[in-house]
C-alpha cells in the first residue's frame, strides 16, 4: 500500500495578482518497495545524436522548432498492476479509515507512471 497525499498551490499572474488554487494528489512513491509494489522502473531519455540530427534537419529544412510540456501527461497511463493507496490525511471517509483505493490508472510519485504513459503514447 501507498501513501498519498494533496498538493496545493498558487498561480499568480505576469501582474502578481493571485489567479486561482491548484490541487492535485501525490502518492508517496518513495515508500513503494522493489519486489513488492513495483518490479521495474523507466525513464525515457533522447539520445545526444538524435537530437543533433533532428535540430540538423530542422535547419537544413528551414523549419521551427517547438518545445511542449504536457503537464498532467502521467494521468493518462493505465497502470497494468494492482496498486492500492491509502486515503490522504484529512480526507479520510469517516467509519471507512481502514479502507483504500485501487488505482486504475497512474498518478504523480508512482514509480510506474512512467512507463505507463509511454506505453500508452506509444501505442
Amino acid at each position: 500500500m501507498v501513501g498519498s497525499k494533496w498538493v496545493y498551490k498558487k498561480k499568480y499572474k505576469s501582474n502578481g495578482s493571485l489567479e486561482r488554487y491548484k490541487e492535485r494528489i501525490v502518492e508517496k512513491g518513495f515508500t513503494q518497495q522493489y519486489g513488492v509494489d513495483f518490479e521495474e522502473t523507466f525513464a525515457s531519455v533522447a539520445r545526444k545524436e538524435i537530437i543533433i540530427l533532428v535540430l540538423s534537419l530542422v535547419a537544413r529544412k528551414s523549419c521551427t522548432v517547438q518545445h511542449m510540456d504536457v503537464k498532467s501527461a502521467f494521468l493518462n497511463g493505465y497502470i497494468n498492476v494492482e496498486v492500492y493507496v491509502a486515503q490522504p490525511q484529512g480526507f479520510e471517509v469517516f467509519g471507512k479509515e481502514d479502507h483504500v483505493y485501487k488505482l486504475k490508472k497512474a498518478l504523480y510519485g508512482l514509480k510506474q507512471a512512467p512507463r505507463a504513459w509511454y506505453t500508452r503514447i506509444d501505442g
